[in-house]
């Protein structure tokens, strides 16, 4: 039994052996393989190494090509930039120099003219010097002949001589002074149209703030966005319409209507007035209720200037006529109205023209239409002259007429006594104080610079601006000024209130120098 145990114990022993042995060979041959194809893994590795290694060097090889290539292309560039570069600036340079050349010979021509100059001064001066001298004696020399001739003493002869010529540079004086006189004449007309443009272009823009807007109130705030309808649509539509601007702020309960022309502005505020009191605004409507208007303010017009015809007992008047008369209600000059000063004009040029002998309704009907081309200086290209005259020819009006629009403005001389009165009526119409309006403020600082510029002079002791601004009244020192001296102050105070002031028309400047005598009896 111990036998059989024995021989299995030795026979596991001997496989066991057998089997590491086995595993032992097998493993020394796996080992083998794997070292032979990791080595051949390396080669291959160490051969892909070296193939990008020197695929690289090509690589870089090119790339220094390349850039060398480059580098003498821009070489090239840079050297053909600098060399032009070069080119301009020696151009430039011989340019400056050729300029600076140029201008030194200018400066040395004009060095070597000046010099000149100075020797002919010298030498002028050396003449007149000569001159002088025998000048005075020739003057000794006179006045001792005088004085044995005339038997005058040298005194006597001296102020002889001085009264002379005294009477000598008056005559001048005077010739220069009607020279000077007639020159002004000339350049009046020119001199007084720039200070009306200055005027006009002071006064401009406080005039139209105040004359070229009409304010529309509303019975609530919710009507703006009605009236300015949706995206601005019946806004849009309103100032298409009627011609005119319509402004829409933060104010409270009011709109502005903008338009210089007056006519167009009365119906567009009559047009949005009926549109808040219809409650439907837009744009068809707005057409429709500006239409009614438009015809009902034609229909007006075309009444009123009818009945101012009936009224000054006019006749045979053409109806297009009657409604331009009609129209000069929404015309305005300075603030006065068009139509208001035309039946003024009318009523004073038709007493005047009575009062001299002449046609008394032709005169008035002169006077009625010589402003009758401001109803269309909206419309129409041109000066309100120009235009009248225009439609009186184109509807027959008399000759007397259209001469007399065309002689209130000094266009033509007036060829007529009716011409004439319609001139005085239009001067005294434009001219009554009140007629025209002017702001407050302006006014009074006119009138303040004006009585100013009065006061800066020597011997001045009052100043007053009156006639609306029109004149200026000075009262003078009578023992600091003569009667010379006054016309000259006269002259200074208007030349410095055309330089200093501006003002429409003229201002007439009176200086008064008075001297009273005391004596007391007793």
């Amino acid at each position: 039994m111990i036998v059989v145990t024995l021989s299995s114990v030795a026979s596991a022993l001997i496989a066991g052996l057998g089997g590491y042995l086995v595993s032992r060979k097998i493993f020394n041959t796996n080992s083998s393989v794997l070292l032979e194809q990791a080595k051949a893994k390396a080669k291959a590795i160490e051969y892909e190494a070296e193939k990008m290694l020197q695929e690289s060097k090509i690589k870089i090889k090119e790339l220094e090509v390349e850039a060398e290539k480059n580098i003498q292309t821009e070489k090239l560039k840079n050297k053909k930039e600098y060399e032009q570069k070069l080119l301009e600036f020696e151009r430039k340079k011989l340019q400056e120099i050729q300029k600076i050349e140029k201008e030194t010979s200018i400066i040395n021509e004009e060095k070597q003219r000046i010099n000149r100059d100075i020797q002919n001064i010298s030498e002028t001066k050396n003449a007149i010097k000569k001159l002088q001298t025998n000048y005075e004696e020739k003057i000794s020399e006179l006045t001792c002949q005088l004085s044995q001739i005339v038997s005058l003493t040298k005194k006597e002869a001296k102020e002889l001589l001085f009264n002379k010529l005294k009477e000598e540079c008056k005559q001048e004086a005077a010739h220069i002074i009607r020279k000077y006189e007639t020159q002004a004449k000339e350049d009046a007309k020119e001199r007084a149209n720039y200070l009306l443009a200055q005027a006009t272009s002071r006064f401009a823009g406080e005039f139209a703030a105040e004359r070229l807007i009409n304010t529309i109130n509303l019975p609530s705030d919710d009507l703006k966005a009605k009236i300015i309808g949706k995206e601005g649509r019946n806004i849009k539509a309103l100032e298409m319409t009627c011609g005119v601007d319509i402004i829409i702020d933060d104010t409270p309960g009011t709109i502005i209507v903008s338009c210089h022309n007056l006519y167009r502005r009365s119906i567009a505020t009559k047009t949005i007035e009926q549109l808040i009191e219809d409650g439907r605004i837009q744009p068809a409507k707005i057409e429709e209720i500006y239409q009614k208007c438009f015809d009902e303010f034609e229909t007006q017009v075309f009444k009123e200037g009818e009945q101012v015809v009936l009224d000054l007992g006019l006749n045979n008047m053409h109806p297009e006529i009657q409604k331009l008369v009609g129209k000069l209600k929404y015309r305005a000059s300075y603030g006065q109205n068009a139509l208001a000063h035309s039946l003024e004009v009318a009523h004073l040029a038709g007493i005047i023209a009575a009062e001299l002998g002449g046609d008394c309704l032709l005169a008035t009907r002169a006077g009625l239409l010589h402003d009758i081309g401001k109803s269309r200086t909206h419309d129409f290209k041109g000066s309100h002259v120009e235009l009248g005259a225009e439609i009186c020819r184109r509807y027959n009006e008399h000759p007397i007429v259209i001469n007399a629009i065309m002689s209130h403005h000094g266009n033509e001389e007036a060829k007529s006594i009716e011409a004439a009165a319609v001139c005085a009526a239009d001067a005294l119409s434009s001219a009554r104080p009140g007629a025209r309006r002017e702001v407050l403020e302006n006014y009074l600082r006119r009138v303040s610079e004006i009585e100013n510029i009065a006061l800066t002079k020597a011997g001045v002791v009052h100043a007053y601006a009156i006639n609306a601004g029109r004149e200026v009244r000075v009262i003078v020192k009578s023992s600091d000024l003569s009667d010379d001296d006054l016309h000259v102050l006269a002259k200074d105070i208007a030349k410095d209130i055309e330089s200093s002031v501006q003002y429409p028309g003229e201002i007439k400047v009176s200086a008064i120098r008075e001297t009273r005598a005391y004596a007391i009896a007793s």
